[in-house]
């Protein structure tokens, strides 16, 4: 490689900044570039100095001019974007207006995962499908929209905060996934306790403040039952499809059903229906029906009255014990070698969310599972 700055520029745009994911060429963040017979000196601009991925993009910079430039002595300078450059990163991202990217012209498939009680699973659930899409190839958002009982950011192990650019937001990411949550700004586990406009203000804001890119999947963790969050994302979110989920006792599908009811009437496409804790399998290969049974098929056909459409069941979900050790650890299950008979479930849940397509809510999409 010649040494001239056009050869300097070219190493630098391998170097991709981890939280909004393009070079760092193509964010004027390359200031002042210094090449000597012996000596290469390179500024980098960061767009506030109080960004935690600076250690990282700094050890991305030297290895790729060191690899470029293996005879000369490499000097990397962190600096600050003055407020005109960093005006000028903002409207490149984001254009002039502050809007929600997830409208009904978005080429984002939005997946609401809902259920009409806590304890049923959603959130591990939700989690997994995240991560399960990500590591198929996806690009992957994920919103925790359940305020007053968010718990994404633990099952992700998350304990970074979102980084602020003026009035604009960049995910933490974790496992290929960016993440918002309400627990990234709250310390020490504090409650929320909140009326409808500030819960509505909290999920405009997650939408349109957060820095999302150019996303395949939005899965949104949806609070159980069917308050002002639903109201607000069917609002803010029309294009979205729901998975519903829930256990297999039937005081849990009586539950779920209203909350699917509920979606469907404010125009959301029900995608299917999650079974959770389907059964436990013992040691001589006999199922248990420890937290009962018939919960899905009672959703699906409560469904198909309410509706006049038929709703799949996607997946039913087997306990684990090793699904429960991943989640209590923070570590989403898919995101390791998960080849249990829970494992193999959500890995099926996930490849038939992959397959889902863009299109208007009326439709309703017909999903048969795989053998």
């Amino acid at each position: 490689m010649a040494d001239n700055i056009d050869s300097v520029i070219s190493a630098l745009e391998k170097v991709i900044d981890p939280e909004i994911g393009l070079p760092i060429t193509d964010l004027g963040m390359v200031g002042n570039i210094d090449l000597t017979a012996t000596e290469l000196r390179v500024e980098i601009k960061l767009t506030v100095g109080h960004c935690p991925m600076r250690d990282e993009i700094e050890k991305q910079v030297r290895a790729s001019l060191d690899e470029a430039f293996p005879a000369k002595e490499i000097q990397v300078a962190m600096s600050v974007m003055t407020k005109t450059e960093l005006d000028e990163l903002k409207l490149k991202l984001r254009g002039k207006d502050r809007t929600n990217p997830f409208g009904k012209n978005s080429a984002t498939r939005v997946i609401l995962v809902s259920s009409g009680k806590g304890g049923v699973g959603k959130s591990t659930i939700t989690a997994n499908l995240a991560v399960g899409l990500a590591r198929l190839g996806f690009q992957v958002g994920l919103v925790d929209a359940d305020i007053f009982g968010f718990s994404i950011p633990r099952l992700m192990s998350i304990s970074a905060k979102p980084t602020r650019v003026d009035d604009m937001m960049m995910p933490p990411i974790a496992f290929g996934v960016k993440t918002i949550s309400i627990g990234m700004f709250l310390p020490d586990n504090e409650p929320v306790s909140w009326r409808g406009p500030m819960l509505h203000k909290a999920i405009e804001q997650f939408l349109t403040d957060v820095y999302w890119g150019s996303l395949d999947f939005l899965i949104v963790d949806m609070p159980p039952g069917t308050g002002d969050v639903a109201i607000s994302i069917g609002q803010l979110l029309p294009q979205a499809k729901v998975l519903v989920v829930t256990s297999p006792a039937s005081a849990a599908a009586e539950v779920a059903v209203r909350s699917a009811m509920a979606a469907s009437k404010a125009g959301q496409e029900i995608l299917g229906v999650v079974e959770n804790m389907s059964w436990l399998t013992s040691e001589d290969g006999q199922r248990q029906h420890i937290f009962g049974s018939g919960g899905s098929k009672l959703l699906i056909d409560a469904l198909a009255k309410y509706t006049g459409k038929t709703t799949k069941v996607l997946a039913q979900i087997p306990v684990s014990a090793a699904l429960s050790e991943s989640t209590e650890a923070g570590i989403p299950y898919l995101s390791g070698q998960a080849e249990d008979e829970a494992g193999m479930a959500l890995g099926q849940l996930v490849s038939l969310v992959a397959e889902t397509k863009l299109g208007q809510t009326s439709r309703n999409l017909q999903v048969k599972l795989k053998p």
